[in-house]
Parts: structure tokens; sequence; C-alpha cells
């Protein structure tokens, strides 16, 4: 994938199941092989990450993706909400890493979780706010300290 290619990263509010993720995976490519803009073949792939991470890309060298591309994503996303029963749109769902294990909570439960000591400067968290795959690639799983979470929440002094 190009570096520059656009990305939108959607995160469930819970791990998708092995058998949810083969039928993810089917939606996906079925979806990413005929996403067009004004008629136009997008260049465009997916990922899944931890089971939980639905990333798609675009290569807006080939062609851009428009307004109407974009909310046909979106609307490919609500139907997988509705399929598979979880949330992808919760932007007050925070995920972070626990070791090798990736897990969530809502803003009052991760500011509970920094009293607590559980998430610091360290923790590794996910800016899903990148716009490229170089982004992506660079600055999506970074430590608590160097993301935009550190100036949203206060880590308590020890």
């Amino acid at each position: 994938m190009n570096e520059q290619a656009k990305i939108w990263i959607y995160q469930a509010n819970k791990t998708f199941s092995n058998d949810q993720i083969s039928q993810l995976r089917s939606m996906l490519f079925d979806f990413t092989n005929g996403w067009t803009a004004h008629n136009q073949q997008l260049q465009a792939g997916f990922e899944i990450k931890y089971n939980r991470f639905i990333i798609l890309t675009v290569d807006e060298s080939q062609a851009g993706a428009s307004g109407c591309s974009i909310d046909k994503s979106v609307h490919l996303m609500k139907q997988i909400e509705q399929k598979f029963n979880i949330d992808l749109f919760d932007r007050f769902n925070i995920a972070w890493k626990d070791g090798e294990i990736v897990k969530s909570a809502s803003r009052e439960e991760f500011e509970e979780l920094i009293k607590e000591g559980v998430i610091n400067s360290e923790t590794i968290v996910f800016n899903n706010l990148v716009p490229t795959y170089s982004a992506y690639l660079n600055n999506w799983e970074i430590p608590f300290k160097n993301s935009w979470h550190s100036k949203v929440f206060k880590l308590e002094a020890i």
C-alpha cells in the first residue's frame, strides 16, 4: 500500500470471534474490490488487527475517495455493527495494550484505570485518528505519553 494512502480505522467495542473474523474478511474483501468513487474503481484494501480494529485504506494516487464513496464505507460499517452486535463508532471507547492483549474501556473507566496506575505513561494506546498509511505504520500504536490521550487525560502523580 502506498504510504500516503488514506486510512480509516474503526475500533470495535469488543473482540470479534474467529467465526466473525472469517465472515468479516469476506464482507470487507467484497466491499474493497467493488468500492468505487464516481464510477472509478478505488485501489482499496483492508486489515483486521487484534480481532478488534477494521482498517480501510485507499490509494488516492489512482482515484480519490469522494463523499459518496466514504458514505458507502460508513454504511458497510453500520451493517457490520448490526450483523455482529458491536459498536464501531463510539469515540469514547478507548483501547490500550495490556502486554499483548488489547483491552478497551469507556472514558470514565479509562480515567479510573489511570488513577489506579493501571494505565501509565508507557502504556501503549491506539491513535485511531492517523490519516495515512505511513502514520498508521509509525504512529498508531504509541506510548500514552506521546499520544493525544496525554493531552486529554492527566496521569496521577505517584
